[in-house]
């Protein structure tokens, strides 16, 4: 017997890739570099708090661990958001 419909996915949001620059997340089909020169909070996290991530509601990322929070907005379109942690 065949299903009619396919089952949704486990998972929303995944952290795909950590290296020495950066992390890469993908979101549904689309993946963001979060580079560490832009998103330092992530360089001295251990690997464990940068797996943990939710996405909350359609659009915004919780790290628990880290207390950190990001619009994927701002990944998909940074010149719109031109501020960057300092």
């Amino acid at each position: 017997m065949k299903s009619s419909t396919r089952g949704a996915g486990t998972s929303q949001v995944e952290v795909s890739n950590i290296d020495q620059f950066g992390l890469w997340i993908l979101i549904a089909d689309k993946e963001y570099f979060l580079p560490y020169d832009d998103f330092p909070w992530f360089r001295q996290a251990r690997i464990e708090q940068i797996l943990n991530v939710e996405l909350l509601r359609q659009g915004h990322l919780h790290w628990p661990e880290l207390d950190v929070d990001l619009c994927v907005e701002s990944l998909a379109m940074p010149d719109r958001f031109p501020l960057i942690f300092r």
